[in-house]
């Protein structure tokens, strides 16, 4: 930084420099920016709200997960039934069975929309009947079955649809996280910028105050002394009001600036009694030029702009449901192929002469309900079957409306990102000439503040010798101040604009979670 640009900051930020309430140190609190950006992260209720949407949509994400995990279900039906027998061969008056069915069966999706189902379905049969060869009986069936869509709903992403939708939808979440977090990080730079204005600007108008008050003071003695008219007085006493009042408005502003502060921190969540406490920025705001180019700052806004991304996420999913939307138009084409393997076991029934219209039962041979299910694992009886069916619907109009809204989306979407990327120029194009204009402001206030210094200094030595009059002393009191004060909205402009510049960029949230701590874990960690 040239000499003399940091001559005048340490004129401007410390020699005017006074107590501001004259309240006692334990009920003051300093600040640095970057403290007080790390408690907006940690203390920031609109942050604390925001953070968990990201947390809500990894919940999402898992949901949609479920989708391919395996689905196991078991079944099992108890009966007794009861009937008139119409016919002897059947019974002789009344129709008794007892019958218990159970199953299980595991189903599995697959990526390409295939699915398969195993299962495993036995029963037990113990009726009255006449003429049962196998009475009890045991059966056992394990199956195994495939489907595969071949036109609609084949393919991976078709399948994953949900899975890749709620993957990005988490993507957007952290996007908009990212930009809520820059947008309230700019929040506390500016905040905390014009706090810093506001304190310094109070000091300027005490200091001119203060010369305005020895100008009174000299004033009556010189009219003590009678080498001063008495209407002279009138001048600096009316210029006194008014940089009284000057006063009075600069307090309310300091105060105004410390509580918006204050509450983008939310202090109460750190300290008893935030209300009595004081703040004080230990930051200065620094006049170190930047080189900026217009081309590179846009590239980095394309690159990092979070709403940018967020946008650019949304589209992908729009893609997505054009491209679901174009497959629901084919017609349902799947394959099926099944394989199974029966088994039966149960007490054998020996009729007299073998024949069992005879009704006379002369023994039985004793069966196991596990040999049915011991055929069945050994697969003792193949069976087999593939096959394809084919359907569609006579009106696919539907169909086709969800299709051409797809298709809307996805132009509206695009159009959305040109808007965006416009917006987005025009916000970095006048965000870098702002950078540039506030750096060309500081330079020009700096040189006005030290002509009025050189001004004010060459009017009090012609007013020691009797060449100047009050007015034109007070005038130029006016003038050193408001040049002061400028110069320090310069250059508190000109942080700002640096700070804005970041936060179009997409870079402000970065740029401090490098300093030490993480945006979303450390909001996190609050609450």
């Amino acid at each position: 930084m040239p000499r003399n640009i940091r001559r005048g900051l340490v004129t401007l930020f410390c020699l005017v420099s006074l107590p501001l309430f004259g309240q006692k140190e334990e009920n003051t609190l300093s600040l640095s920016l970057e403290e007080c950006i790390q408690k907006t992260v940690k203390n920031n209720l609109g942050l604390a709200v925001e953070v968990l949407t990201p947390e809500i949509a990894d919940l999402s994400v898992a949901l949609a997960n479920e989708k391919f995990m395996p689905v196991l279900s078991f079944n099992y039906n108890k009966q007794d039934t009861r009937s008139a027998s119409y016919s002897f061969l059947d019974a002789e008056e009344t129709v008794a069975t007892l019958q218990n069915d159970y199953s299980s069966q595991v189903s599995q999706l697959f990526p390409t929309g295939g699915n398969l189902l195993v299962s495993l379905t036995g029963y037990l049969i113990d009726t009255n009947r006449r003429a049962q060869t196998i009475n009890p009986r045991y059966g056992n069936t394990l199956r195994l079955t495939f489907s595969q869509p071949l036109l609609k709903d084949f393919g991976f992403k078709m399948t994953r649809r949900e899975i890749i939708i709620a993957h990005n939808g988490r993507d957007i979440s952290e996007q908009n996280f990212a930009k809520i977090m820059a947008d309230t990080i700019y929040s506390v730079e500016s905040a905390y910028w014009n706090f810093v204005y506001s304190i310094e600007n109070l000091n300027v108008r005490r200091q001119s105050l203060k010369l305005a008050q020895e100008l009174l003071e000299k004033n009556r003695a010189e009219i003590e002394a009678g080498t001063l008219a008495p209407i002279e007085i009138l001048t600096a006493q009316a210029d006194v009001a008014t940089r009284e009042a000057d006063i009075l408005e600069a307090e309310a502003m300091v105060k105004n600036n410390e509580d918006l502060l204050k509450t983008i921190i939310n202090l109460p969540a750190e300290v008893e009694n935030a209300e009595d406490v004081r703040l004080i920025p230990s930051d200065k705001p620094s006049v170190i030029k930047k080189n900026i180019s217009l081309e590179e700052a846009l590239r980095a806004a394309m690159q990092n702009r979070p709403d940018l991304q967020a946008t650019r996420i949304d589209k992908k999913n729009k893609e997505l449901n054009l491209s679901y939307a174009r497959n629901q138009l084919f017609p349902d084409l799947r394959f099926q192929a099944s394989y199974w393997s029966p088994g039966i076991s149960g007490d054998r029934v020996l009729f007299e002469g073998g024949n069992a219209l005879t009704g006379k039962v002369i023994g039985k041979i004793p069966g196991k309900s596990s040999d049915a299910l011991k055929d069945v694992l050994d697969f003792k009886y193949k069976n087999w079957s593939v096959g394809l069916t084919l359907s569609f619907p006579l009106n696919n109009l539907l169909s086709r409306a969800f299709y051409a809204q797809a298709k809307l989306n996805l132009e509206q979407a695009n159009l959305r990102i040109r808007n965006q990327e416009q917006q987005i120029f025009l916000e970095v194009k006048t965000s870098v000439r702002a950078v540039l204009t506030n750096y060309q402001r500081v330079e020009a206030y700096r040189a006005a503040r030290e002509l009025a210094q050189k001004k004010l200094e060459a009017e009090e030595e012609k007013f020691k010798v009797g060449l100047s009059t009050n007015y034109f002393i007070l005038q130029y009191q006016r003038d050193l101040a408001n040049a002061q004060v400028m110069e320090l909205r310069a250059i508190v402009d000109y942080n700002i604009s640096l700070a804005y510049l970041n936060r179009v960029q997409g870079t402000g949230s970065k740029r401090q979670t490098s300093g030490g701590f993480k945006g979303k874990e450390a909001a996190a960690s609050q609450f």
